[in-house]
């Protein structure tokens, strides 16, 4: 495939993703605004960010006058799954410049990883400037979309009806994206121990048992993993 067919590949499958992503940014905005940031700190804060669950999660406990370190600390360990998907991408990429790799570490959210990622291993036959090409088409409806709409939401989100929930779009946006990624045991169960803790974390001051939770998911996953190819190896021979 073309890298021009490849792009606009990406940019119908990120389509979708703007009914989600829209109030999900609006809440953002709203909420920002609502804690005492003004708007450019909030258009600020989404640029240099760029990461919708750890800007709620710093929001929020800078709004709980956490201590910086563990504002950073959390926002970090949530954000941790952007490393394993630039982990995840990086085989795929091979050949790609650097510059162009370090603008794709930027915009490597859920939606672009999940939607590049099924479409790699569905083609691996694309050339790396199709790949390239497929994740920029992905973003693009999206990265705009948040920009705009975190300003929205500071701008008139408090004029909104109280009927009018924008909440509801954080739950359904991370419902569409993990589930269909839950394709092993090992998600499974590094997914069911991050619910499960984190609810029984829940009374840890200034967010600290959503660390605690993330930390100790991904290390099930990962105990789960290697166990299950274990026994795949020990039944082969």
């Amino acid at each position: 495939m073309s890298p021009r067919r490849s792009f606009w590949l990406g940019f119908a499958d990120g389509v979708p993703f703007i009914v989600v992503v829209t109030p999900f940014a609006m809440l953002f905005g709203l909420v920002a605004v609502e804690a005492g940031l003004n708007l450019w700190q909030v258009l600020g804060f989404s640029l240099a960010v760029f990461a919708g669950s750890a800007q709620f999660t710093a929001l929020q406990l800078i709004q709980d006058e956490a201590p910086t370190l563990i504002v950073i600390a959390t926002a970090l360990v949530v954000n941790l799954r952007v490393g394993m998907y630039s982990a995840a991408m990086t085989p795929w990429l091979a050949g790609a410049r650097m510059r162009t790799r370090a603008v794709m570490a930027y915009l490597i959210v859920d939606q672009s990883y999940a939607c590049s990622i099924r479409r790699y291993e569905e083609n691996p036959d694309w050339a790396v400037a199709a790949r390239v090409a497929y994740f920029f088409g992905t973003i693009l409806p999206v990265y705009p979309t948040w920009l705009a709409g975190t300003l929205v939401g500071g701008l008139v989100g408090a004029a909104l009806p109280e009927w009018l929930a924008l909440d509801f779009a954080l739950p359904i946006c991370f419902l569409a994206i993990v589930a269909p990624m839950l394709r092993t045991f090992a998600h499974m169960v590094a997914a069911f121990t991050s619910v499960v803790l984190a609810l029984a974390f829940s009374w840890m001051p200034f967010g600290l048992g959503l660390l605690v939770a993330a930390v100790l998911a991904m290390a099930a996953g990962a105990v789960t993993e290697v166990q299950v190819e274990r026994r795949t190896n020990r039944s082969v021979v």
